[in-house]
């Protein structure tokens, strides 16, 4: 028998128990889709934590905070010290008192060879946002949007050397605020309102220069400089507090830097008394927890691969038995047992091939329909 004609028989012979081989197709059909989806899944997760790192400027910023005074384990409380704690030390006073950089710190850490320029991240805590004093929305800043970089949905990025009080509003504000598009808003002018520690309102008018689309880094609106500036002047009263304070700051280095260098970096930033961070570390936690998860959901996919591997072995181990005399009659008219098992073997590949090649490309299909939508606008034929 050629090899032509051992395919042709492998395939008419593999439907001959229709039922029997479409339950096997099935379950490494479960099998390979499973693992292409999770393995998809993560690429996917990947892929995104990537592109928020890239929304906020990275790989070269170190996001700076004091290191927390924390006694060992069964040592107790640690002892107060006026002189590294409380104001004494930059913060403000009180339980966590460390927890705060001054400007002091901030031009150490600027000084730090290595550390290209240092940003304070100031935080504020509008009330509301306006149009043309219509309804007022609620609505946050983002800390880190003086030095962030939008995705954008319409307009342009912040200007941090502006003089103007320019934000980027969150695209989903478009509608509520009254704007008939994304066009419209930008260049408007909104109203901010915000309150004082003692109590009284305020409104500071702003600028809208860009729509955002939200991401993981992303919540809230970006403000610029002179924005953040003006909010936390107002916010605070005019209060002379003696000395600026910050919970953080965003410290950039050389983007060349080998890995090696920036695990230096951040060791000489931890012996100054900071603990620095890139955004990937701080996304590394969450990043691990959906690694561990894919990789859970591919040992139950590997599990239903082996499963259906069995399923082969039956399939063929009843398909021999039933056909017994089939294969006498092949042995009396020449056929080799080398061919005999050929046949049978290429059997289990046909199931092997349906069933493995069924679950990528339904996988592949569905990623294909969704890859049609766009996350800013909806199609008749897009998921909600």
């Amino acid at each position: 028998m050629r090899a032509k004609d051992l395919v042709a028989s492998a395939i008419s012979n593999t439907f001959r128990s229709k039922l029997r081989t479409t339950l096997t197709v099935l379950a490494i059909f479960v099998g390979a889709f499973t693992l292409t989806l999770t393995n998809a899944v993560g690429a996917g997760v990947s892929q995104y934590v990537d592109a928020q790192v890239g929304s906020l400027g990275a790989p070269d910023v170190f996001i700076v905070t004091p290191n927390a005074d924390v006694a060992a384990a069964g040592d107790g409380p640690t002892e107060y010290d006026p002189s590294t704690s409380g104001a004494a030390a930059g913060g403000f006073g009180g339980p966590g008192a460390t927890s705060a950089l001054s400007d002091a710190n901030l031009t150490t850490i600027g000084d730090t060879a290595g550390i290209e320029s240092v940003d304070p991240i100031r935080s504020v805590a509008p009330d509301y946002v306006a149009y043309d004093d219509g309804t007022k929305f609620e609505f946050t800043i983002n800390p880190a949007s003086a030095v962030a970089t939008a995705e954008l949905s319409g307009g342009d990025q912040l200007d941090q050397a502006a003089s103007q009080m320019q934000i980027v509003l969150p695209d989903t504000y478009v509608d509520s605020l009254g704007f008939d598009s994304t066009n419209d808003a930008v260049g408007s002018t909104v109203q901010i309102g915000i309150t004082d520690v003692l109590g009284a309102a305020h409104t500071i008018d702003a600028t809208v220069v860009g729509l955002s689309v939200e991401s993981l880094l992303a919540s809230g609106a970006g403000a610029n400089e002179a924005l953040i500036a003006e909010l936390a002047s107002v916010q605070s009263a005019g209060i002379d507090t003696g000395a600026n304070r910050y919970g953080a700051a965003i410290a950039k280095f050389d983007i060349s830097l080998p890995a090696e260098d920036v695990l230096a970096l951040q060791a000489t930033l931890s012996d100054a008394g900071f603990t620095a961070s890139t955004v990937a570390d701080q996304l590394g936690a969450v990043q691990t927890v959906i690694n561990g998860i894919v990789g859970v959901l591919n040992a139950f996919a590997v599990i239903a691969l082996i499963a259906a591997a069995f399923g082969i072995i039956n399939t063929l181990l009843m398909s021999v038995q039933e056909r017994t005399r089939e294969i006498g009659l092949m042995k009396a008219m020449g056929m080799s047992g080398g061919k005999v098992y050929a046949l049978f073997s290429l059997e289990a590949i046909v199931i092997g091939f349906l069933g493995s090649a069924l679950g990528p490309e339904w996988q592949s299909a569905s990623a294909r329909s969704l890859a049609a939508c766009s996350p800013t606008d909806s199609y008749p034929d897009c998921p909600d």
